[in-house]
């Protein structure tokens, strides 16, 4: 069970045994309650969250635990990304709670006060398995720590410069979310695309994952405008955009807010046909349905099917809503879970299994882990529409080998 250990820093097919993994998940979540959580990310909670003390949920310090296997979660639990942190935490709690399994024991580490520093006590402390961390800098700090003790590393983060040699990515890279959406706009006739996008590391990832995804689907791309985020900036790659040939749809590889501004102008500068495109950011924003200027825009990301269920359950447990990104804790127990069936007590983690061709499933659908560590996704497409989000095309349910 979950432990904290220390006090409570985002960056940041499908066979038999997905099934039943997608039945765990959803037959947990559909016990609670019936409301329904908004999507997005959420105001963290103006109160910590009561740690669970009944025995065998939470205890304090590290008990003598021969029964089952250590596992470490590293997450900031103070800070300026305590609110995210916490979040995690508290869904892996949930993880273990809705699983029932007594077959891994989960402890918590600050990471607020140095990742290295957190890695090294939780291998002291016997851990064989390390969840997180959140940021791409402290997965940097942890996984020569962790690789030197054979210890695998499942983090949440989506930069792909981190992963490999035992270290492993669930966030939500935007390379498969750029991909699908412009599938699905190339299957719907768009064939000339433009993008816009921000100056930066995410950037130059999204352009790179553009361009490949473009060609890949048979279509061509006509500009492609750069922009610093600052006042005026979408709004003059915008106008640049003009001056080149004219597009089918354009791709705003930003958040919402930044893409309902960038909307209208570009709308005005196709004739009012241009289709506006977005990327997995949009998915962890409350409100986005909300925005007349993205009204028939469509992005691809994680179905939230699940997470609406699970967020409720979340919410009645421990008083507010989680972050979305704390699915990825719920989803990363699941794995630690399925694995542990195969995991002698005492034992290092079986890591090869991490790379099974099937995959995972839960909260967030479908994933598995490709040679370079990083989580394939089964991602769905969604269309704003009518001050809602409808899904135009749905996720797989598993994949192809």
């Amino acid at each position: 069970m979950a432990e904290p250990v220390g006090v409570a820093q985002q960056r940041m097919g499908m066979r038999a045994s997905i099934g039943r993994w997608v039945a765990i998940a959803a037959a947990g979540l559909l016990a609670a309650c019936s409301t329904v959580i908004p999507r997005g990310p959420v105001v963290p909670a103006e109160r910590p969250v009561a740690a669970d003390t009944r025995p065998d949920a939470v205890e304090a310090g590290i008990p003598r635990d021969t029964a089952r296997n250590r596992v470490a979660l590293l997450v900031p639990l103070s800070g300026s990304n305590a609110g995210v942190g916490q979040s995690i935490a508290n869904a892996t709690m949930l993880a273990v709670l809705d699983t029932g399994t007594d077959k891994v024991r989960i402890t918590n580490y600050d990471t607020a006060g140095g990742a290295a520093a957190a890695a090294r006590r939780a291998i002291a402390e016997g851990a064989q398995l390390i969840l997180g961390p959140l940021l791409a800098d402290d997965v940097r700090a942890v996984a020569p720590i962790a690789r030197a003790a054979g210890v695998p590393v499942l983090s949440f983060s989506n930069d792909s410069s981190v992963a490999g040699s035992g270290a492993y990515l669930m966030g939500y890279a935007p390379t498969q979310s750029i991909e699908r959406v412009v599938a699905y706009a190339r299957g719907r006739g768009v064939s000339t695309f433009a993008a816009v996008v921000p100056n930066g590391v995410y950037g130059e990832r999204a352009s790179t994952a553009f361009l490949r995804a473009v060609e890949t689907a048979g279509g061509q791309v006509v500009s492609l405008q750069t922009y610093g985020r600052v006042a005026g900036g979408v709004a003059g790659a915008v106008s640049r955009l003009g001056a080149k040939a004219p597009y089918d749809a354009v791709l705003i590889a930003d958040n919402g807010a930044t893409a309902a501004a960038a909307a209208p102008l570009i709308r005005r500068g196709g004739g009012g046909r241009t289709h506006i495109l977005g990327t997995e950011l949009w998915n962890s924003e409350a409100g986005l349905a909300a925005k007349p200027a993205l009204s028939g825009a469509w992005f691809a990301s994680v179905s939230n099917t699940l997470y609406r269920q699970y967020a409720t359950k979340y919410r009645t447990r421990f008083g507010t809503s989680p972050y979305r990104l704390s699915s990825l804790g719920y989803d990363a127990v699941l794995l630690t879970v399925r694995i542990a069936r195969d995991w002698p007590v005492g034992r290092p983690f079986p890591e090869a299994k991490l790379r099974g061709a099937d995959g995972f499933a839960g909260i967030d659908g479908a994933f598995r882990f490709g040679r370079d560590g990083i989580a394939e996704r089964a991602l769905e497409v969604q269309e704003v529409r009518g001050g809602t989000l409808v899904t135009v095309s749905p996720a797989p349910a598993g994949f192809g080998n």
